[in-house]
């Protein structure tokens, strides 16, 4: 058996909140305002970061807007099922820059628990597409991106509870 046989992909990053927000608020303030909750020091614009947008629709493009009014590509929407399902292609690379041949997976499930609260599924899958960098890139929670999505998921329940 070949060494590339050998090798175990990294985990997908998954998370689970309960949100205490209906569905249709905990998808509209994931989809709809994720520049009100992202990190701000987790921006590809040099001006600094304005604003995440979303666009409401499969097809959409996902991206940020700087002070200075540049934007910088992020991903696309796969599918935009609200307020149920939100599927997007993430396409920075492992050097943190937008790539149009490159793509891993963000999924967030948003499913009804009682009347007051909304119970949030989300999973970034597809890492081992970072090839030489993947485990790297994926890190723990101190680490990496498992740690980033932590405080973002953190940011977003916040905002999505107020």
């Amino acid at each position: 058996m070949n060494v590339e046989a050998q090798r175990i992909s990294p985990a997908p990053i998954r998370k689970r909140l309960r949100v205490r927000a209906s569905r249709q608020k905990a998808f509209d303030t994931f989809a709809g305002a994720m520049g009100s909750w992202w990190l701000k020091t987790h921006s590809l614009v040099e001006s600094g970061q304005k604003d995440v947008i979303i666009e409401p629709r499969a097809g959409g493009r996902w991206y940020e807007i700087g002070n200075d009014g540049s934007e910088k590509q992020w991903g696309r929407v796969l599918a935009w099922e609200a307020p149920d399902r939100l599927l997007l292609a993430w396409q920075l690379n492992a050097e943190w820059s937008y790539d149009p041949d490159f793509e891993t997976t963000v999924e967030v499930r948003f499913t009804p628990d009682g009347e007051e609260h909304t119970i949030v599924d989300f999973e970034h899958r597809d890492l081992d597409r970072f090839g030489a960098n993947a485990e790297a890139v994926r890190g723990d929670y101190d680490t990496g991106m498992d740690g980033g999505w932590q405080q973002l998921l953190v940011n977003y329940q916040t905002v999505a509870e107020a």
